[in-house]
């Protein structure tokens, strides 16, 4: 699908709600490496205010030109709530970006395990103790790195003894805070990250403890799950001395932290889409504590971890080995083939070539097709939306190390997760049946 490159931020439409009172006039003179989007994330106001404010009528802009710079005053930023609930459509990375916060610290502010949340959680959207100090930074940022004192509730010295700390499976930045006893944006900062963004084996530092550093605590920092779903059916029918049992006769499986759709039909003999139709789900989503209902036959004894339903293990380096000898090849509005590509025929294209049959969707189409994943690997496949049409509207093949290779207007290319562009507009990991 074709994606037209504007940069607008996705909260646009919250700032100018959030800071519709009183506003402190400024100006900025455009450095080297300067956008607007840039611009206005410093500012913490929105690309459309400043071109408003400015009389501009497109992004561009030049080194040492004068901008002027309306900003919310602190009192109105004071304003800014502290709770949130969950409606129809949300993620945590919207609702991240919707705050001005990260992921990482949703996740820890709210005890998640997972970014999955559900229609009417309620969420902590600001620092605990730190709601009326939690203004942005004031007027004038000259220096990027100078941070405003927000973080005062745990004193950290980031000059102390640092030591270095693996990424494992199932890790997120404010899980690893919490085991080291700092926050996440010192852990960010002690390593230059830019988002939340971390991969399995990736090398972070930390500062040093007498504990040991590695152990990874047994379930103990993991409380039970917050969201309780309103689910007000019979508890789960005990596992019966089962003579041989009916197909039809099902009984409740509770979902329990790392679970997928895919992983609980493996287990009872089901594929995902009978799963789904079984309980009317409507998307592959699932929460902590949610009832599903499962066949009740004896076969389905759970003796070990549960796995994740995968396509066979050499099917993601064959699609993108075939993927990265498409690059340089143009951009083609409805292309699938190498005499062109956008971006859902491109990953058809490598898909097939890799051996899998599947059929030539859009990019919501294969968004459909495909289920959630919290820890992303080489060949899972990434969506965004809202580029040039509302929804899921782009997506390509991910690679690791927050790269993924997709077809957008330039053709063919790799392209970093990190950057604003589509740090604002990423949706979410998937991965193929």
């Amino acid at each position: 699908m074709k994606k037209t490159i504007v940069r607008a931020l996705s909260t646009a439409a919250l700032l100018s709600t959030v800071f519709a009172g009183t506003a402190l006039a400024d100006t900025y003179k455009v450095q080297k490496g300067d956008s607007l989007s840039k611009i206005a994330q410093k500012y913490h106001t929105s690309v459309k205010v400043i071109k408003s404010a400015n009389g501009l009528k497109s992004d561009f802009i030049s080194v040492n030109q004068m901008l002027k710079i309306t900003v919310a005053s602190k009192t109105t930023q004071a304003s800014q709530p502290t709770t949130y609930t969950v409606v129809k459509g949300d993620a945590l990375i919207k609702i991240a970006n919707r705050f001005h916060v990260t992921v990482g610290e949703l996740k820890l502010w709210n005890k998640l395990d997972t970014t999955i949340i559900h229609v009417g959680q309620r969420l902590t959207v600001a620092a605990p103790k730190q709601t009326a100090t939690a203004a942005k930074p004031a007027l004038k940022p000259t220096t990027p790195a100078a941070k405003p004192k927000t973080v005062a509730t745990k004193p950290q010295t980031t000059t102390a003894a640092t030591s270095v700390y693996t990424v494992k499976s199932g890790d997120y930045l404010g899980k690893i805070a919490g085991n080291h006893k700092t926050t996440v944006s010192n852990l960010k900062s002690l390593n230059k990250l830019k988002s939340d963004m971390i991969y399995v084996g990736q090398k972070i530092k930390v500062p040093a403890q007498k504990a040991p550093a590695a152990p990874a605590k047994p379930v103990t920092p993991v409380k039970p799950a917050t969201p309780k779903p309103p689910v007000t059916t019979t508890p789960p029918k005990a596992p019966a001395t089962p003579p041989p049992v009916v197909q039809t006769e099902v009984t409740d499986y509770i979902v329990k932290s790392g679970d997928t759709l895919g992983g609980i039909a493996g287990d009872y003999q089901l594929t995902v889409k009978e799963l789904k139709a079984l309980n009317k789900l409507s998307s592959d989503r699932l929460y902590v504590g949610q009832k599903l209902k499962v066949p009740a036959t004896a076969t389905a004894t759970l003796t070990g971890p549960k796995t994740e339903l995968t396509v066979d293990s050499d099917f993601a380096p064959k699609m993108i080995a075939s993927a990265k000898k498409l690059i340089g090849i143009p951009y083609v509005w409805g292309g699938s083939t190498p005499a062109g590509f956008d971006c859902s025929g491109f990953v058809y294209y490598a898909a097939k070539q890799a051996g899998m049959d599947i059929g030539r969707y859009s990019a919501s189409g294969f968004y459909d097709r495909t289920y959630y994943v919290n820890t992303p690997k080489a060949g899972d496949i990434v969506f965004f939306e809202n580029t040039y049409k509302k929804g899921i509207s782009h997506l390509g093949i991910y690679l690791g190390n927050n790269q993924f290779i997709h077809a957008n207007d330039s053709g063919v290319m790799i392209s970093n997760m990190q950057s604003p562009y589509y740090q604002a507009h990423f949706e979410s990991f998937k991965r193929f049946y």
